[in-house]
């Protein structure tokens, strides 16, 4: 109860912040945070501030990947130097534990995918910054995943609301679980069709 009030709070505060004048700053604060620990995705400011100013787009977008980015290295270093000390007890506490262990193991094989995934999708990007640092994933694919994934995400999302609008935000906010899981499907299928051709 306490958790689920205190996350409509912060949502409802980061919202405000979107209409700011160092409503950039403080993306790039979200969006840093948001790669290695904080809950609320950058996007609920990403999504006002290209609405408010659509000419600014790109430069928005811009911001938030390169922040994100950035924070997914901090996740990284936690989970390779704190996992226990920072990582276990800040996973438990989101209530993300059993989520990080049933990916953990999937690392071996599937690391640089399942970056790319979770970057692209709603599920909490931390978790896996964390994880691969907690598996010392390949920095330079660790690198790449997220620079597309987070890239992928953050300008798509510009580009639909700089063309669309109004009408674009009330569709992605309605409907932003499923188009980044059908999209992460589109994509994976085409990577098999071209490994099979």
């Amino acid at each position: 109860m306490f958790l689920n009030r205190w996350l409509r709070q912060t949502y409802d505060y980061i919202i405000n912040l979107s209409g700011k004048q160092n409503a950039l700053v403080w993306l790039a604060v979200i969006s840093f945070v948001e790669s290695s620990f904080f809950p609320i995705p950058p996007d609920i400011m990403l999504i006002p501030m290209i609405l408010a100013t659509p000419k600014k787009a790109w430069k928005i977008a811009g911001i938030c990947t390169i922040s994100s980015i950035f924070g997914a290295y901090l996740g990284y270093i936690i989970g390779v130097y704190f996992f226990e000390l920072i990582a276990e007890p800040l996973l438990n506490f989101y209530g993300y534990l059993e989520k990080f262990n049933e990916f953990k193991h999937l690392y071996e094989e599937y690391g640089a995918w399942i970056v790319f995934g979770a970057g692209i999708t709603p599920f909490p990007y931390k978790i896996i910054t964390i994880a691969s640092g907690v598996v010392h994933l390949n920095l330079a694919v660790f690198t790449v995943a997220s620079i597309l994934a987070r890239g992928l995400r953050f300008f798509l999302i510009a580009w639909l609301l700089k063309t669309y609008g109004e009408k674009m935000r009330l569709f992605i906010e309605k409907n932003l679980g499923w188009l980044s899981v059908l999209f992460l499907v589109l994509l994976i299928g085409g990577f098999a069709l071209i490994k099979l051709f």
